[in-house]
């Protein structure tokens, strides 16, 4: 028996992702130096004072003992009063917050608390992969929507409502998005939450860039601002970026009592929740001092700018991002033919470089990848010079690529 054969893995695409780092571990393997601005994985270092609440708990009586799938309620209290510090949203800690292993496990767990054999989720491509597969995972149909917050994402909605058979029972938002850097104001978010009542959606919001911004005068709002939200939101946070713990698997799911209570139901078949020390080290986080989460912020503009000039000046123009640790950045039309996987692949070998193949998120992704700025300002620009190279010299030394993508397929 093959993997093939089991019905949720046939649901499931290649991983595209895994073609890109097969490439990359090839090239590293015959001794080159990959300058990897593929994967979302924060390169800086978890604050100290959560590092230093981490060593204080582990080993205590009681910590290596199984823990609460929903969240220690001291945690759960921390994210409440971040809710209401950063958004003016008020939490009750009891029944509105859930702690998960990661946002990625929230949304997966929720797609299976909610989703019947054969519901249609309306979810936003290009998008990160979990939107859609964790519905596709549990049973339910995706209908894809753009990725976009403007008035043709409310037309390819309603048109969505109308063309779906059976009705759609929830959509899927992302903003600052993943993987676009696209943003959104609270006037859209009103009007999305119009929208849910009126068609009886339930909405999920990923929030998990809610504080990697650029403009200090429009951080990004969270749809519970919104009047009437509650009623049919839930919205997803992670401490994986904000303050670099992507390993530490840590985020939390808020909003909607009565959505809230079926993730938990989930969870509490499916884990005992993350270790306590970790637990307790993400609640000194989220009630400590919020200088390190300036200071990652600061470091992600540094590099952004960094990104946008060094690879201007290599010929490659980047649509500067206002939020995110991504670049959504159009294929050169040199490569263009190629797509975005065939293009990716090219990087590795020919620049020593590794980006994110669009098509990974969609297939509306294709004609773009996605550039991470994980890697410091040195390398970024080495990364810039390194495809000027290659750029240069594409048109001679690629006769069998360049004229395909010059005349198209």
């Amino acid at each position: 028996m093959n993997d093939s054969q089991f019905h949720r893995i046939r649901r499931l695409p290649p991983y595209v992702f895994e073609q890109v780092n097969k490439v990359k571990a090839g090239a590293r393997a015959k001794g080159a130096d990959i300058i990897d601005l593929g994967m979302g994985n924060p390169d800086l270092p978890a604050p100290e004072h959560v590092l230093e609440k981490l060593r204080e708990t582990i080993g205590k009586p009681r910590t290596d003992r199984y823990s609460a799938s929903k969240g220690i309620p001291g945690l759960r209290k921390a994210q409440a009063a971040y809710y209401e510090r950063r958004f003016g949203v008020k939490l009750n800690p009891d029944t509105q917050v859930i702690a998960t292993l990661g946002s990625k496990e929230g949304f997966a767990n929720m797609a299976q608390a909610i989703t019947a054999p054969g519901d249609v989720v309306l979810c936003p491509n290009p998008s990160y992969p979990i939107h859609a597969f964790g519905f596709l995972m549990a049973g339910g149909v995706i209908r894809s929507v753009p990725a976009t917050a403007d008035e043709e994402y409310f037309r390819a909605m309603e048109r969505a409502m109308q063309h779906s058979i059976p009705k759609p029972i929830a959509v899927v938002v992302c903003y600052p998005s993943n993987p676009t850097a696209q943003v959104a104001d609270l006037d859209f978010y009103g009007e999305l939450v119009r929208f849910a009542k009126k068609h009886d959606l339930i909405v999920l919001s990923d929030l998990a860039y809610a504080e990697v911004y650029f403009d200090d005068k429009n951080p990004p709002p969270s749809i519970l601002q919104v009047p009437g939200a509650f009623d049919v939101a839930v919205e997803f946070t992670s401490m994986s970026k904000t303050f670099s713990m992507a390993g530490w698997r840590m985020g939390f799911a808020v909003g909607n009592e009565r959505l809230c209570a079926a993730l938990a139901r989930v969870k509490s078949y499916l884990d005992y929740g993350a270790f306590t020390p970790i637990q307790v080290a993400a609640t000194a986080a989220l009630n400590g001092p919020e200088d390190c989460i300036t200071e990652m912020r600061e470091t992600y503009k540094k590099r952004r700018d960094a990104l946008i000039d060094s690879f201007g000046k290599s010929g490659w123009d980047i649509p500067v991002p206002q939020a995110s640790m991504f670049a959504w950045v159009p294929i050169p039309d040199m490569f263009k033919a190629l797509g975005s996987l065939e293009f990716a692949k090219l990087l590795v070998e020919k620049a020593d470089v590794a980006v994110a193949p669009g098509i990974g998120f969609g297939e509306h992704g294709d004609d773009y990848v996605r550039i991470a700025v994980v890697e410091n300002e040195q390398r970024i620009r080495q990364a810039a010079r390194n495809i000027k190279r290659f750029f240069d010299t594409a048109p001679t030394t690629l006769h069998n690529v360049v004229p395909l993508a010059a005349n198209g397929r």
